[in-house]
């Protein structure tokens, strides 16, 4: 298991169009993904469990990865959170 903090850096946040991108992204890796935000810690592979944090641009949340590819899927979902428009 692995984790990374990153910050939301777009004007929007995680709304619809992201998070149904990122989901997509999450849900091709093998390894189970969690994204960690105050006390809440859901399934990253849930649109439904992601835009329920309400992550908007400067929220600084835990990325965590758990599986056979959980150093290449946390990078690419890491950099996704970084550029997302």
């Amino acid at each position: 298991m692995i984790e990374k903090k990153i910050t939301i850096a777009n004007e929007t946040g995680f709304h619809a169009r992201p998070a149904s991108l990122f989901v997509k992204e999450a849900t091709q890796g093998k390894s189970e993904v969690f994204i960690i935000l105050d006390d809440k810690e859901i399934n990253a592979k849930s649109m439904i469990g992601l835009l329920s944090l309400g992550a908007g641009k400067g929220t600084e949340l835990t990325l965590r990865v758990d599986g056979e590819d959980e150093v290449e899927l946390i990078n690419k979902l890491a950099d996704f959170i970084v550029n997302m428009d």
